[in-house]
């Protein structure tokens, strides 16, 4: 990144936070401590409205907005590409408002905008990617949902969930919930919800997303020790 595209990264990381400290500016524009040091000197010296306070990090005066954003030709790339795989593997609406976002790039930077990458992303039309909007919706409503769930083999079952999340697996998607019956964090593959309903249902304060996540962290160290420990068992043996 050319050191003048830093300098208004850099604003552009200030804006909105109440502080940021110089470590947390190096770790997202992956340079030393020390060149955060000498960019913010540029930027106070230039007359740019940056505060700072030892111990305390940087920040943009009220009301400054910096100029628009400008994206390198590899950004506007891997803009593509994204919206190319939102289109291939989420629900009408999130691709429709993908590719919207796109044209309004393209709008902008008229020929000199956007080059088609040479990737292709098939679209997956027998995937239920229709599902994902209404699962969507009801993570972002704290809507309970009553499920019923086939699983690998066949066996099927009922739970009542309380939806967190959706993840992509590169070929697929699943739903990250609490389940009441479980009383414990569980992943859903959307291909295999047979149907939902909305339910109610109290919502323990304890139960987030980020629970979830420490716990699949969790769940993968363990599994990792194990494994560990049964090799090492076999290779003593």
């Amino acid at each position: 990144m050319r050191r003048a595209d830093r300098l208004l990264q850099i604003l552009h990381l200030l804006r909105g936070r109440r502080r940021t400290t110089a470590a947390q500016l190096a770790a997202w524009l992956e340079v030393s401590v020390r060149t955060v040091y000498r960019d913010m000197a540029d930027l106070l010296g230039s007359g740019a409205p940056v505060n700072g306070e030892p111990g305390e990090g940087y920040w943009l005066e009220q009301g400054f907005s910096p100029p628009p954003l400008s994206f390198s030709a590899a950004e506007l790339a891997a803009l593509e590409v994204g919206a190319r795989m939102l289109a291939g593997w989420t629900d009408p609406a999130t691709a429709s408002a993908a590719a919207g976002a796109l044209a309004k790039i393209h709008a902008v930077l008229g020929s000199a905008g956007l080059t088609p990458a040479p990737l292709f992303v098939p679209q997956h039309h027998d995937y239920p990617c229709e599902r994902l909007a209404p699962l969507r919706e009801a993570i972002l409503s704290g809507q309970a949902l009553a499920i019923d769930y086939q699983d690998e083999l066949g066996h099927a079952s009922q739970r009542c969930v309380l939806p967190l999340g959706l993840f992509f697996w590169g070929n697929r998607w699943t739903l990250a919930a609490w389940c009441l019956l479980r009383q414990d964090y569980r992943h859903f593959r959307i291909d295999r919800l047979q149907q939902w309903q909305p339910v109610t249902a109290a919502w323990p304060p304890h139960i987030s997303l980020d629970g979830f996540l420490q716990a699949a962290q969790a769940g993968e160290a363990n599994r990792r020790q194990l494994a560990q420990t049964t090799h090492q068992s076999w290779h003593r043996s």
